[in-house]
């Protein structure tokens, strides 16, 4: 008579086997720090033969996004009827010691993905994160990030718009080439297109003697070029109310200039820092009020 082959689950530092007496501490309350993701299965189920070793490689790869903890459901049919497992496997993700999503039956990878995505950020999206997190402080450390989200996704948009937007910021030619490849369909590509209408105005102080240009626009407060230029500098380093408080005065008081440029690149500056962006929001208003 053939022997059942069943597998095993993995015990790794991503991978946990839990059972009734260490739920509490393993998941309830780690769940606190991290999101926890619950297996119920068992060493009968042929769909958890398929789904669980998915599961296992996801969460290797996530490098601590997430922890998946193995819950044999025959050995602990307490647990399972606590959190009303139906049938197995069963997978439900906590958070602050509470059930958060949850879904029934072997998914294919694809869309295990997209779960996990909803609550546990992978490697390349955290690498993003801090990425973001860097620009304003640490450029180049920022830049780094990004390269190397990229090597994880080569078409990872928010990184393609990120590294895009620091080059163009440094004066590279590189990051409007990278900008380019970011896809019609991303959340990021009005945002590329906008910084790629707006390049130029960067690029064009790349060789400015910024001390002189400061006080210049001190010395002489009318100087609409002085303004703009400064602007552009204060833009391609992080500091947009500022920038946009200059192309803001000079639209109040010289809509022509540049065939209405100031107010061509503060739209495009909206457009680049995005509507969650709160000054994008203010000087929205303040534009709309300076004109009408």
């Amino acid at each position: 008579m053939a022997t059942q082959t069943t597998v095993q689950p993995k015990s790794t530092p991503a991978v946990i086997d839990v059972n009734e007496q260490t739920f509490q501490t393993e998941v309830l309350d780690r769940s606190r720090s991290v999101p926890v993701v619950v297996d119920f299965w068992a060493p009968w189920c042929g769909p958890c033969r398929t789904l669980g070793p998915i599961l296992e490689r996801l969460a290797n790869e996530a490098g601590g996004a997430f922890v998946l903890a193995k819950v044999n459901a025959d050995l602990n049919q307490r647990l399972a009827m606590t959190f009303r497992v139906q049938g197995i496997p069963a997978v439900k993700a906590f958070r602050d010691g509470q059930v958060i999503d949850e879904f029934t039956g072997a998914l294919p990878e694809s869309q295990v993905r997209a779960w996990l995505q909803r609550f546990a950020p992978g490697t390349t999206d955290r690498l993003a994160q801090e990425a973001a997190a860097l620009e304003s402080i640490d450029p180049q450390a920022a830049a780094a990030r990004y390269r190397i989200a990229l090597e994880h996704d080569s078409a990872h948009a928010a990184s393609m718009f990120g590294l895009g937007r620091l080059l163009i910021a440094q004066g590279d030619p590189n990051g409007a080439e990278l900008l380019r490849t970011v896809p019609a369909g991303a959340s990021f590509y009005a945002r590329a297109q906008a910084l790629l209408h707006i390049a130029p105005f960067f690029q064009e102080v790349a060789q400015v003697d910024q001390a002189a240009l400061k006080a210049q626009v001190v010395n002489e407060p009318g100087n609409m070029e002085a303004r703009y230029q400064m602007a552009a500098i204060l833009a391609r380093t992080g500091h947009y109310a500022d920038a946009m408080e200059h192309l803001l005065g000079i639209v109040q008081r010289d809509r022509a200039f540049r065939n209405d440029g100031a107010r061509q690149v503060l739209l495009a500056l909206f457009e680049m820092i995005g509507d969650d962006n709160p000054l994008a929001n203010e000087y929205r208003r303040k534009l709309a009020n300076a004109l009408f």
